[in-house]
Parts: structure tokens; sequence; C-alpha cells
């Protein structure tokens, strides 16, 4: 149970990079909470890399902002080591009582630090309040510092405040961070409407070694373990190796609890996970710990949902856990638990372009509610519906538009003999009824015509896993089909939907054939069957959902196009309506081919901020000109090895000046011309020119921190010889470097500094 912890992303090790040499494209795995309630202004923690300087915060959809509080890099041995003997300093200092020590000067921000010890006593003095601020800083810093971290890729914290107001349509967003380099990828995030509980944000995570796979366990506070909640609530949470959380509630007799999970929704693949993906599991228990319900996915979703109602008054506890005992900081979940209103099927699963009839809904407290209505000019595509119940909003569920003729199953039409006859073009809205059930569709063709068979359930959260056969009139068997792969449908792991395209060899009587591969079936089983003669088209996807240009240059974008009834022709694609200053030479995707490069250049110097960009594609079929746009969507890898393309909101850019550097957070004291001049200074350099410490009454003096000498054992100490400098010019900018990055951190005093940058300036 170690090795999923083992594998994480190549590109971490750039998070170290000097922030003008990196060009990584600014990544997170994680936010926590993913989501908070209508009219509240909350904290979040964000997980990832390639964030330096980050500086911003965007949010798709209505009603919500972010902006970036605070960013907490990942902080390398050498660092730690400074912090460790700054935060020595500083309490040696505070307590020496009565004994007056130097000026400690701090930044601008932080206002001038004096020493202590003065005659008379006096209120505390800005000296102790900042004193005691950054040695806070230093000991948090401290530790949660992790030396390997599980997954290094998600190491490097970013705090942002989100405020959602009151009238933020309730549901899914994507929230993204900006850098003064780049757009980072996107990450679900959830506008809610019930009382919120979080609890505290996990450290990063240290990775397992074999044998020693308890030292990685949570150190989680008794008091942390079970929490206690009010219905109804959403419950925050993470789940770190071996850990399960546990929520005590109390519960009326009659009470019909709908218990939903978002996990794998937050973040749906985990390229280093098996499997690809937190996979949690729910268990319900009565107050003597009597397990009542469990479920560890609702149908073929990882997330979980148990629909319960309660047998009598009294308390319950909630507990969730992963599959596998596995967890980190990505291992991020969201609990609606209350009598909620929730959809379990609509039918039909679609309908024609232009229609008003809504589909029935089956589900739970779904007593006066309310299905919203698609706008009149809904265009042909999956759609989404959702119900409304006393002010709550329920699950959303997709629902299908298009222009073919409709039909309705009709039983019984379970073999050939009974067959329902019907004419094509047509979309069939049908039922697998009950186990082992079979729908049977009769039509008449003719040689030579081709004819396309397709099943859209799963992709519209149905639980058919749907199996397709057409035969002649003697019963032989012209095709077959149990799954077909969309890579327009990015979630999905199992592509369950069935397809064929076949050429009819002669005029007659031809039938369809549905089932369920696993002989399942009820009233929740539905599906719609296309029956027709091709309709080629095509869709397109854009991979990154982000991009970023330097000055005046430019950069490639890869257009995936997933082709549609054998559709093999050339498409063309270009930017579509773009912002001033943004261009892009057409590019023609061959016949057959399925990958193209868009170039885009830049003539601006830099953008304010992002901006949105469309790509579109145009193809000739028929006497037709088709035109579709591009879906942005995200490369994902699922547990080492499948690749998936998820699709995002927006494709955002942003153009940058390579040599723009954000002004410091506070700005470098420069070496007091006083400490130049000490005894210290020259002694130090003298040391720095030799192999040896120089004095010799202080034969184990120290090399500076973090520096290590290369005097061999024995060598006499009283002696100054000429000889190369122990440190490389590269080590010693990489060691100012450092010094100047923690104290723009406000984590060293000025007076820490100066003397840390002397002992460098010595040792060149």
């Amino acid at each position: 149970m170690v090795y999923w912890l083992g594998f994480c992303s190549v590109a971490a090790g750039l998070a170290f990079a000097p922030a003008v040499q990196a060009q990584t494209r600014p990544y997170i795995g994680y936010v926590y909470p993913a989501g908070g309630k209508q009219g509240t202004t909350f904290q979040v923690k964000l997980g990832g890399q390639g964030l330096d300087d980050v500086n911003g915060a965007i949010v798709s959809g209505d009603g919500v902002t972010a902006k970036v509080t605070e960013y907490l890099r990942r902080l390398n041995p050498q660092e730690m080591q400074l912090l460790s003997e700054q935060l020595r300093e500083l309490r040696k200092a505070t307590n020496t009582a009565g004994t007056a020590r130097p000026q400690m000067m701090m930044s601008d921000d932080s206002m001038m630090m004096m020493a202590a010890g003065e005659g008379k006593k006096k209120k505390p003095s800005t000296l102790d309040a900042a004193t005691l601020n950054m040695m806070g800083k230093l000991e948090k810093r401290i530790k949660e510092y992790v030396q390997t971290p599980a997954c290094a890729s998600i190491a490097n914290i970013v705090m942002a405040e989100v405020t959602i107001s009151p009238n933020a349509t309730p549901g899914p967003r994507e929230l993204r961070l900006v850098t003064p380099r780049g757009v980072s990828n996107p990450l679900r995030f959830f506008v809610g409407q019930l009382p919120e509980t979080t609890r505290p944000a996990m450290i990063t995570a240290p990775i397992q070694i074999l044998g020693k796979e308890e030292l990685a366990l949570r150190k989680r506070p008794t008091n942390e373990v079970e929490v206690r909640i009010t219905l109804p609530c959403t419950m925050n949470g993470q789940i770190a190796s071996g850990e399960i959380n546990r929520y005590r509630f109390t519960a009326r007799k009659g009470q019909r609890l709908v218990i939903t999970t978002h996990a794998r929704e937050l973040i749906p693949y985990i390229a280093d996970a098996v499997p690809g993906w937190f996979q949690p599991v729910l268990a319900l228990y009565d107050a003597s710990g009597k397990e009542l319900a469990y479920d560890d996915d609702f149908r073929f979703k990882p997330d979980p949902v148990i629909l319960y109602e309660v047998p009598r008054d009294g308390e319950y506890v909630l507990a969730i856990f992963d599959s596998i005992h596995r967890g980190r900081e990505d291992f991020i979940y969201r609990i609606n638990i209350g009598e909620l209103p929730f959809i379990t099927s609509l039918f039909p699963l679609g309908g024609k372009v232009g229609s008003e009839t809504l589909p029935k809904m089956k589900g739970w407290n779904l007593q006066d509610a309310v299905l919203t209505p698609l706008p009149k000019d809904a265009k042909p595509g999956i759609h989404y519906l959702a119900a409304t119940r006393k002010g709550l909003v329920s699950n959303p569920m997709p629902f299908i538009l298009d222009t073919l003729p409709e039909a309705f199953d009709k039983e019984p039409n379970n073999s050939t003999t009974n067959a329902q006859k019907i004419s094509l073009p047509v979309a069939i809205n049908g039922l697998i009824n009950r186990k082992d059930d079979w729908d049977v569709f009769q039509f008449q063709g003719k040689s030579n015509d081709w004819v396309v068979v397709e099943v859209m359930a799963r992709r519209l959260d149905s639980p058919v896993d749907s199996i397709i056969k057409l035969t002649d009139a003697s019963g032989k068997v012209l095709a077959v089909n149990d799954d077909c792969e969309d890579l327009g449908s990015g979630f999905n792991t199992h592509h369950a939907d069935s397809y064929f395209m076949v050429k009819l060899p002669s005029n007659g009587a031809y039938y369809v054939h549905i089932g369920d591969t696993a002989r399942q079936g009820g009233e929740e089983y539905g599906y719609r069957l296309r029956i027709s003669y091709p309709q080629p088209d095509f869709d397109l996807r854009i991979v990154p959902s982000s991009v970023s240009f330097r000055t005046t240059n430019s950069a490639t974008l890869n257009v995936h196009a997933i082709r549609k009834d054998g559709f093999n022709g050339p498409i063309t694609i270009n930017l579509k309506n773009p912002p001033a200053g943004l261009t892009s030479a057409p590019v023609t995707l061959p016949a057959g081919q399925l990958v193209a490069r868009l170039n885009i250049k830049s003539n601006l110097k830099s953008t304010k901020e992002p901006v949105r960009l469309a790509v579109e594609g145009r193809a000739k079929i028929g006497d037709k000109e088709i035109a579709h746009e591009a879906t942005p969507a995200e490369d994902r890898m699922q547990a080492f090895l499948w690749r998936h393309l998820a699709p995002a909101a927006d494709l955002v850019a942003l153009v940058y000046d390579p040599a723009f550097e954000p002004p410091p957070r506070r700005v470098p004291p420069k070496l007091p011309s006083s400490l130049a001049g000490t005894n210290t200074l020259a002694m130090t350099k003298a040391t720095a020119a030799t192999n040896t410490p120089t004095v010799a009454s202080t034969p184990n003096a120290p090399a500076p921190s973090g520096m290590q000498t290369n005097a061999p054992a024995g060598t006499s100490t009283n002696t100054v010889t000429a000889a190369k400098p122990k440190f490389t010019k590269q080590q010693v900018a990489s060691r100012l470097r450092q010094l100047k990055l923690l104290y723009e951190e406000g984590l060293l005093t000025d007076e820490f500094y100066c003397e840390k940058v002397a002992e460098c300036e010595a040792a060149q």
C-alpha cells in the first residue's frame, strides 16, 4: 500500500527554480474546502506547484470572488536550518530579561523593533508584538515542514479568501489561480445552500516508507475524530492515510435522509493513485454502533449516496473513509445531509429541440418540487435539469436535445416475433423494465444503405450498461456492440454506451435488439436509442484550458477532433472573435487526422488580467458548412496510464512581460557599514579564505549556516593559508536568494538577514 504515493508530477522539482526562469504552467492539485454557503466569506487552502508570485484567483460563473492572501512555498532543508537558527535567536532575545540587546530593524510594513530591557516597566511594545508574531510564523512553518512530501506537486500552499454572494447560483464552478506568468488548471468548487462545517486543514502529508507506514498517519486530536452536526448540513473534510472521519447527529423518526458525497467529482483523476481517484465509503450507524446503511458508490459513479428513512428518534453517526484506507491532502470531500430533494432518474432521457414537455422525475423528497425548464432557445446537445423544493435545489440531471423524430418503447417487444415497427430516422425513448429484458425494433432497409445504431444511457446518468445487435429476417447477426469509447465524455472511465454503423446487405426487414449487459433492469433503467442513417459531424476539444504568451510571442494549443458517423473530411480551425492583439492563422485538420496544433500569436506587451478565448472549427459536410466551438479541456492521467480529456468551462489566456518582476513584499536592508567594519566580518573573510577556522580559541566554530566546511580532520586551526574559496559563486548566489526570499516572506529580522548576507559576502 505504498506504491501509489511514490509517483507524482515530474515537474515538481521546478517549484524551486528561480522565478525569473520558471516557465512551468501554474498547477493546483486541490482546494479545501471545495465550496461554501451562499452569503459567506471564508478561507480556502490550495496546494500546487509553479505558483511563485501568485497574485490572483478567478472563479467561473456569477456571484463568487476570490483573492489570494498568502503564499507558502515549499522550503528546502537549508532554508529550514536558517529558520531554526532565527527562531533560536528570537527566543534567546525574548528570554533575556533586563538585559539591553541590539536594535532589530524590521521592514517598513512591520515598523521598527526596539530592544527591551529599559529601566521601567512598559506596556507590550511594538517590538514584543512583532517579535511574537514572527516567532509564531516561524514555529508554524517549522512544525508543518515535511522534507519528503507524499506528493511534491501539491506541496506549495496558497491561502485565498472566497466570498459568495447570497444570490449566487447553487452548483459547481471552476476555480483557478493566476500568477504573473500564467493561469492554472481549473478545479471544481461548489456553491452550497446549507450550513457548513469544515475540519481543520491537513498539513502536507509525508511519503509512506515501506514497513513504516504508520509514520505517515495523521496525528488527529481526539476532539477532532468525531464532529457533532445539526441537520441539514454540508461537511467538508480531508482523509489522511488510514483515517475515518465521523459525524454525530440527531434525527427524528420518519425523516427521509439524503446523504450525498462530492469527492471524485471534485478531483476526477489522481495520476499516482490506484484507483485513479479518492474512492470514498459512507457508513451509517445507530447510537449503539450497529451499521444501518453502507455505500461505496452510487450505481456506476464512485461517489456514494445513502437514501435512508429514519426508523426512530435518536442519535446516529455517519462515517467516511477511503475504500483501501489511502489518504493525503487531495483526498477531499463534501457531504450534504438532510431531507434534501434528490432525483434518481428522469424519463424520457431526452427530447426534440423546441419541445416544452418536461420529463417525469423520480427520487426522494420531491413532493411539490418543480423541475426547472430549459430555455426556449436551447440548442441540440446535453443540458442539465434540476428540481427546486422549499428553496433547495436538487442534484442536476442530464437531458439531451436533438432534431430527430421521437418514439417510445411499447411493450411487449421482447423478440423478433413481436418487434415494435419503426421508420427511420428515429430516437426511441425506452426502458429496460425488468431483469434480462430485451427490446426489439423492426425497420425496413435497402441494400447498400448505411445505418447507425447508438445508445445514450450511461452518458445520461442511467444505470443501463447497454448491448445492441442487428439481425436480418433469418436471425443472422450482422453487427453487435457492447461498449464504445466517447472521448467527448471526459469524466467517464467505463464507456458503457453502445454504437455501430453497418452497411445493409440487401432489401428487407432488419431488427435492432437492445438489452443490459449485466441483465439488470427496472423503472430507472432508461435509454435513448438512435436508429438513423449516418449524420456526419464532429466535436472539438482544445488542450490545455489555459495558455500564456511572452510579450509579442506565440503559443500553441492542441485541438482534438471527435469524428462522428464516419465523417472523415478536413476541418478548418481558427480563433473565433479574438480579443485585440491576439491572432491565429487558420490550421486545417486533414482528412482522417485527429489532432492539430493551433498557433496563436500575441502582439501585446502584456494583459492586465486573463482574457477568454474561443476556438472554432468549420467543415463542409454535404452541401452545408458546419461550425462548432471547441470545448476547453485538461489532459489528465488516471492511475499511471490512462489519459482523459476532462472538459473545462473556459479557455483563458494571459500575456506577460518576461522582464517584469513583481515588487518585493519587503525590501531587504543594505548591509550596515557598522557591520561591514567589524572584526567579526574580517574574521569571517579570513575563515572563508581557508579550509579551517582561523581562531584557535574556537576550534569548533561552525561554518556559515547551511554551508559545509571541507577541512580534513586534525587540521591545525591556528594558521591562515592561501587556498581557493570553499564556496562557488553559484552556491553563494543560491544562498543569497534563499535569504532574500525568506526575508520577503517576513521570516527573518533585519539583523539576522544582514549577518547572513555578511557571511555570504565574506565567503566569496
